[in-house]
């Protein structure tokens, strides 16, 4: 699941603050420029160029995006602080020092106000500045044209609208992104929950009667059940060796036993090491004593220094103290998420930490084969074994990580998480899916940024999860792209693995009220776990914390010519329907703003301009807002902020874009157009429409 995306943004800040004049940042709320007044008329006219001029102008700017200018001015960084962090990028402004100083407080604190075109272009129409006319092209760089007078003149931008659009001016000011800050974010538009219940739909694994009367998180009880619709615990009956016994006659014998006897032993030993934990493993997993490698696990224990090695011996303890607690901590059943099938699952952050250290000490019996035919081939793998094998440097980071989590889930009783979590598969029938074709929905606001991340920037909205199908990727094995990073910074997600089956083409996984435990930079073999991050997300009724992520799985290309298919489009916006879709007793002005970026691009061959439309147009549907990150791509920005802006001004509907892209490719598969020009088709079409009418 190999895909670049935005969760990770944030690592190249840092390492691109060398660099700062290559791109423009998202929050380029850049000084007042004491712009002056023509010499003569005739340069207003020859600014209002043919849209073949008006293009070249684009690109010219596109190219001074890249390359930096002189005479540098301060631009803020998206979280609107003043460091010298936030200084992204220089432009030429041609003011004066008296003239050229900060609007004010004011302007300032829109927190991601998306105004860089405007700035270039022209200053806001409340302070001094220019005609749009008054601007020139010197070289690669926009100037201000001096004035005869020395006279400031009011800035006069051309009228939005199909007009201007006819024009051209819609090829040369693409509109401003929307602040995050007028984003819907939870908490500030949480819907007050109801008390905590169970039903046939919601499995809860507390007890809801103690935990509505005081918030206690006391263990739902229950018995376990040895069947295909529930998780197979390690502590059931059913679980069982098979031994030799006297005169050879093979015997049964209860696994949790040996689990039991093995790990009481692992606590016991003084100067613990990775080759004790690698014995006892195998112990109770005999069959693949000679097939798993724990080279990976040994060398990042040989590798830290010697401090680290025994605060993680200690967490080794403890880890297999807490996995010996999971008959006490989990007796009621855990039914498995099913395809086809919509239930939720609320558990505790403890219970959940219980499941993983079993998870990392492979007790999970019937989950180690993974070919076709096997009972859970259709299910993510989650024992660990396949971390502890095959080292690697992403490896060592991704350990990192994990014993970030078990230290705190395993420390002070004061820092041990105590909430809840709410894992929700959702499926949609193939009757209940839009009718894109006759969709009168237009779209719905738009914040766009080629700096920030889903994670940070996203805080309080709906986070994507590029996801495999089989949720988690390649997070127990080498894949360590958006999804397995969210995963690793994020470890509770990593129990959906134990109950989540393949996800279909028309469902999703919810996850609500995670915590984040590590700080990270970097993407892939650049990515470095740094630390432990304090979560001080504040948290919902049901003790969750805000954070809502859904994991969407997006089509695999081989070819990318095969996306621009009306039925593989399709596809894709169902899915996307699918994870935007908001509670059902639940109005949408209470449904928080999506983040998100380019999902199922990289190594799954998705085109970004295609997967951001179909994007906005799910969101649309779903009557949720937007924020978009495209992981420092200023010319998708760029792309984006224009074709919003364009289909917003013509006031283009969900249902009258689906028709356009089905024009489009039908004339690509007649050769009669590029993937490239995506985005030009639409804006020709939707004018020669419009001008028809």
């Amino acid at each position: 699941m190999e895909q670049r995306s935005e969760v990770t943004a944030e690592v190249t800040s840092d390492h691109d603050s060398e660099n700062d004049g290559q791109l423009f940042d998202e929050k380029m709320s850049c000084s007042s420029c004491k712009l002056q007044r023509a010499k003569e008329n005739e340069e207003i006219k020859r600014l209002k160029l043919e849209n073949k001029q008006l293009k070249d102008e684009l690109a010219q700017y596109q190219g001074m995006t890249n390359s930096g200018c002189p005479n540098a001015c301060p631009i803020q960084a998206p979280n609107g602080n003043n460091s010298t962090d936030g200084l992204l990028g220089t432009r030429s402004c041609g003011q004066n020092e008296e003239t050229g100083a900060m609007k004010g407080s004011s302007e300032m604190s829109k927190k991601n106000d998306s105004t860089q075109m405007k700035s270039v272009l022209c200053p806001d129409s409340t302070s001094p500045g220019c005609k749009q006319e008054d601007l020139i092209k010197l070289g690669d760089e926009t100037q201000c044209k001096p004035s005869t007078s020395g006279a400031a003149s009011d800035c006069k931008r051309p009228e939005a609208g199909p007009k201007a659009v006819a024009e051209g001016y819609d090829d040369f000011k693409f509109g401003e992104s929307c602040p995050l800050s007028e984003l819907k974010t939870e908490p500030r538009c949480h819907m007050q929950l109801d008390k905590l219940s169970f039903s046939a739909s919601h499995t809860v694994l507390v007890d809801v009667v103690r935990f509505n009367e005081d918030g206690s998180l006391i263990p739902k009880a229950g018995q376990h059940v040895w069947d295909n619709l529930s998780v197979k615990m390690p502590y059931a009956e059913e679980c069982t060796l098979t031994k030799p016994g006297i005169l050879l006659q093979a015997k049964k014998q209860s696994r949790w036993e040996d689990i039991e006897k093995y790990l009481h032993r692992l606590v016991k030993i003084s100067s613990l090491t990775t080759a004790d934990v690698e014995k006892t493993i195998k112990k109770y997993n005999p069959k693949y004593k000679d097939e798993w490698s724990f080279d990976a696990l040994h060398r990042f224990f040989e590798s830290i220094h010697l401090k680290e090695r025994e605060t993680h011996t200690r967490t080794l303890r403890r880890m297999a103290e807490l996995a010996l607690k999971l008959p006490r901590n989990c007796q009621k059943s855990v039914p498995l998420l099913r395809h086809g099938q919509n239930h939720s699952i609320t558990v505790s952050q403890m219970q959940i930490a219980c499941l993983l250290a079993n998870a990392f000490y492979c007790t999970f019996p019937h989950r180690n084969a993974t070919h076709p035919g096997a009972e859970y081939a259709n299910y993510p793998t989650i024992n660990f074994h396949s971390l502890f094998g095959k080292w690697s440097e992403r490896k060592m980071q991704k350990f990192k990580a994990i014993f970030n989590y078990f230290e705190v889930v395993t420390g002070e009783e004061r820092q041990v998480p105590r909430g809840l979590v709410t894992f929700t598969r959702q499926c949609i029938p193939d009757y209940k899916f839009p009718r894109w074709r006759s969709l009168t929905e237009t779209l719905t606001k738009l914040h766009i940024s080629s700096r920030g991340t889903i994670e940070k920037d996203g805080q309080g909205m709906l986070q994507v999860d590029f996801a495999c199908s089989v949720v988690g990727g390649g997070v127990l094995a080498s894949g360590l792209v958006q999804e397995e990073i969210l995963f690793l910074i994020n470890p509770e997600l990593i129990v959906a693995r134990l109950f989540t089956e393949k996800l279909g083409d028309t469902e999703c996984l919810k996850i609500t009220g995670s915590q984040r435990y590590s700080e990270y930079v970097g993407y892939s073999d650049d990515f470095f776990c740094l630390g432990h991050h304090k979560d001080e997300t504040s948290r919902d009724e049901w003790r969750r914390r805000y954070r809502q992520i859904v994991a969407i799985d997006a089509l695999n290309f081989k070819n990318p010519r095969e996306q621009f298919n009306m039925k593989k489009v399709t596809r894709e916006l169902n899915k996307a329907y699918c994870g935007f879709m908001g509670e059902t007793n639940t109005h949408p002005d209470y449904y928080p703003a999506i983040a998100t970026g380019n999902w199922g691009c990289g190594a799954f061959g998705g085109d970004p301009r295609l997967k951001a439309l179909i994007q906005m147009m799910a969101a649309a549907v779903t009557r949720r807002d937007m924020a978009y990150f495209t992981f420092d791509d200023s010319h998708l920005e760029l792309d984006l902020r224009k074709i919003h802006h364009f289909l917003t001004t013509h006031k283009v509907t969900v249902g009258r874009l689906y028709n356009t892209l089905e024009n489009f490719c039908s004339a690509l598969y007649s050769n009669e157009a590029k993937t490239s020009d995506l985005y030009s088709f639409i804006m020709k079409s939707v004018k020669e429409t419009t001008s028809r009418h």
